[in-house]
């Protein structure tokens, strides 16, 4: 796609352009055909690519530890029962470790924000024309496939993640518990509107940081695989050069891909450990 009719700035907007579809003012309800028709739309507008891969890829990771909790044998395990194995006890012992509390669905809150958001940060390292061209090819222009590169994925998820926190925060401590929580710390009582300010933005600032630290680093990482495509339509110098440096870049991502599912899942057992701690502890 990098060799067709469009420039450099085009291909680099139309890979970051989701394929939008909400009410337009004029066309009514339709798919947006460029970034100012999305905008149009307003804030109700969906992201279809967003919404069908991160669907697609938490179907995926359903259906597939299913597969392998149902074959699960004792005798000669499959490589598959293996694997599946080493990611439960990987985030089991997570939260052991962060966790001191008593609560069953904290585990598998951690596992599956772990291994979803692992597949969807994945999604990355497929070649960055690839599902685009199969899109184009069959009528739909714009796909973006990896949703985490969407902040509405992200924050999504992070406010999942506060909802839970504001949820046990009460039922553990009380509303009157969670209140004194804001209102009498770090200051002496007589602070209360300065605590509440102070402790009010920490609290809010816990959704914004998942959200934005994981948007953040898997939008630079699809960018630079961007830039790298262009280079394929310099020929066959830049061409071999472009190949080299994806794959380097590739390798390097890994890393970035595994570490940011693995920081946004530490980082809600942390947030649902303070949220279950009394003020005695």
């Amino acid at each position: 796609m990098a060799s067709g009719p469009l420039t450099s700035v085009g291909y680099i907007k139309h890979h970051l352009q989701n394929l939008t579809f909400g009410a337009h003012p004029e066309n009514g309800l339709s798919f947006a055909h460029s970034a100012e028709e999305a905008r149009e739309m307003g804030f109700w507008a969906i992201h279809v690519d967003t919404m069908f891969w991160s669907i697609f890829l938490g179907v995926l990771f359903l259906w597939a530890f299913r597969k392998a909790a149902v074959s699960a044998s004792s005798d000669v395990p499959s490589g598959w029962q293996n694997f599946v194995e080493m990611v439960v006890e990987f985030v089991d012992d997570s939260v052991r470790g962060t966790f001191s509390h008593k609560n069953d669905l904290i585990a598998p809150i951690a596992l599956t924000l772990f291994v979803w958001i692992l597949l969807m940060n994945l999604m990355d390292l497929v070649p960055v024309d690839w599902i685009p061209w199969v899109a184009q090819a069959i009528g739909i222009e714009y796909m973006k496939v990896v949703p985490t590169t969407d902040p509405n994925a992200t924050f999504g998820m992070s406010i999942a993640v506060f909802a839970l926190v504001v949820y046990y925060s009460t039922k553990m401590k009380g509303p009157g518990g969670f209140f004194k929580e804001l209102a009498f710390h770090p200051f002496p009582k007589i602070f209360f509107p300065i605590n509440l300010i102070l402790e009010g933005v920490g609290l809010l600032a816990k959704p914004v940081s998942l959200s934005l630290r994981l948007f953040g680093n898997l939008y630079a990482g699809e960018m630079i695989f961007i830039l790298i495509a262009l280079l394929y339509s310099g020929g066959i110098v830049f061409g071999i050069a472009g190949g080299l440096l994806q794959w380097a870049w590739a390798v390097f991502h890994i890393l970035i891909i595994v570490l940011q599912a693995f920081i946004f899942m530490i980082l809600t057992i942390v947030y649902l450990e303070l949220a279950h701690m009394h003020e005695d502890h």
